[in-house]
């Protein structure tokens, strides 16, 4: 930008925006850290999961673009975007429902323990969703502040009012975006930081997870494009191949690192 003078008015604004990410990636790092308590990093098991995911996402682009018309590609992003909308909330209702059974089929001892560590990980989940419900209220206080301005900015004193109005009416707003998309992947890999409480959970909540998105969608969209015996394996391996990989890696749990359902 210093070598285009008619873009050095972006300075401050990206200055500004640099220090409203970097203060919510912190905070977002604090709440979900990387590897948060409880956490067994497998490289292998990541591993597999990224070929999973890479995989999966070939194979769909593949049949949109072999059996598919624009209106699969319109659906494919429109059930993205739901998925991306929905996920957190269904992540909750998910972890909610693995973490009551677990529960109910540990050992009274092993209840205790894990009691005391459902705390952190339900803070951490309201951290997450009051960050996403202060979202429309914040857009909505932030819209009604800017409409309280004149429409126009008389001098240097106007313009700095009109600034600092509008500085102070949208860093909270962009510090919740910045937040939320620092947040989101730490926070959905590792299910709300309930590793802590027992070191399945993460897999078992993807387990859930996957299967609860797939018949969304094939109550929403149907079946993928294409004849109907290639559709119905590309409908069942994406769930299928998710829940093999969660089941695999809860295995070398129990394997590698003596982790027991009950225990």
């Amino acid at each position: 930008m210093l070598f285009f003078p008619c873009l050095w008015w972006l300075t401050v604004p990206l200055m500004v925006g640099y220090q409203l990410a970097r203060s919510a990636r912190r905070t977002a790092r604090r709440v979900f850290p990387v590897r948060p308590e409880g956490y067994v990093e497998d490289p292998e098991v990541l591993r597999v999961q990224r070929v999973r995911a890479w995989t999966g996402l070939a194979v769909s682009g593949a049949l949109v673009a072999g059996f598919g018309g624009w209106q699969d590609v319109a659906d494919a992003q429109r059930q993205f975007l739901d998925r991306l909308l929905f996920a957190p909330w269904f992540a909750l209702l998910s972890a909610a429902v693995v973490v009551a059974l677990l529960f109910w089929a540990a050992r009274p001892g092993t209840r205790r323990a894990m009691r005391t560590r459902l705390w952190p990980a339900g803070r951490s989940a309201l951290w997450y969703f009051g960050a996403w419900t202060l979202l429309p209220l914040l857009f909505t206080a932030a819209g009604k502040g800017m409409g309280l301005l004149p429409t126009s900015a008389n001098g240097w004193p106007g313009l700095l009012l009109w600034v600092s109005v509008m500085f102070v009416c949208w860093a909270p707003f962009w510090w919740v975006i910045f937040f939320l998309c620092f947040a989101s992947g730490p926070a959905l890999r590792h299910a709300f930081n309930l590793s802590a409480v027992h070191a399945a959970l993460p897999a078992l909540v993807t387990s859930v997870l996957v299967w609860v998105f797939a018949f969304l969608g094939l109550s929403a969209g149907g079946l993928p494009p294409g004849p109907v015996p290639v559709a119905i394996c590309a409908f069942l391996g994406g769930p299928v191949s998710v829940t093999a990989v969660a089941w695999w890696e809860i295995h070398r749990l129990r394997q590698r690192h003596g982790v027991r359902w009950r225990g």
